[in-house]
């Protein structure tokens, strides 16, 4: 499958993920669509060794299919297993997405939502760090609009499901069943 790019350029990418005005972390992607509102990427797990958080572990060899959009204020992560399993769905609460070439910002939020494949669990995460940043005094309308955003996942999460966000309309040409075998070899 070739990625579609909004700029017709890339195929890969590099993902910068900014908190707080320094770069927390950065990575390179492979840019699966970019439609010019969506950015789509697929990356492994960045960080060294295991992070469990108790309710999920993000380990080596797990893969993240990751949403971003430059007119909504979060980013959606399937995470899967090695295996091809969906564990279930990270969603960070961010600025909208800025590509510049082959570069991929995002302005992380603090606040964050967990929702497992099955759907069963909904986190909200965070909210503390979210409150400690600042964010109400210094830009009351981003603080407004981080919090919709983590409401809207959260009723998202619970409703119709993520699924509804990170599946691509038929039209685009781009079939997350066609992304499914190309990663895992499955359908």
């Amino acid at each position: 499958m070739s990625a579609t790019s909004a700029d017709g350029g890339a195929t890969t990418v590099e993902v910068v993920l900014v908190k707080a005005g320094a770069t927390k972390i950065r990575y390179p992607a492979q840019l699966l669509h970019d439609d010019g509102t969506r950015v789509t990427v697929r990356a492994p797990w960045a960080a060294p060794g295991v992070r469990d958080f108790g309710f999920v572990r993000f380990e080596p060899g797990d893969v993240f299919t990751e949403h971003y959009w430059r007119d909504r204020w979060y980013a959606v992560k399937e995470v899967y297993a090695a295996d091809g399993a969906l564990k279930g769905w990270y969603c960070d609460v961010t600025r909208p997405a800025v590509r510049e070439g082959a570069v991929l910002t995002v302005e992380d939020l603090d606040l964050d939502l967990w929702c497992s494949a099955d759907g069963a669990a909904v986190l909200r995460l965070d909210e503390d760090e979210f409150e400690a940043s600042g964010l109400r005094a210094a830009d009351p309308a981003a603080a407004v609009a981080a919090l919709r955003a983590l409401d809207g996942l959260e009723a998202l999460a619970r409703g119709a499901g993520l699924r509804e966000v990170t599946e691509p309309a038929p039209d685009r040409g781009f079939r997350s069943e066609s992304l499914s075998t190309e990663v895992y070899g499955t359908s």
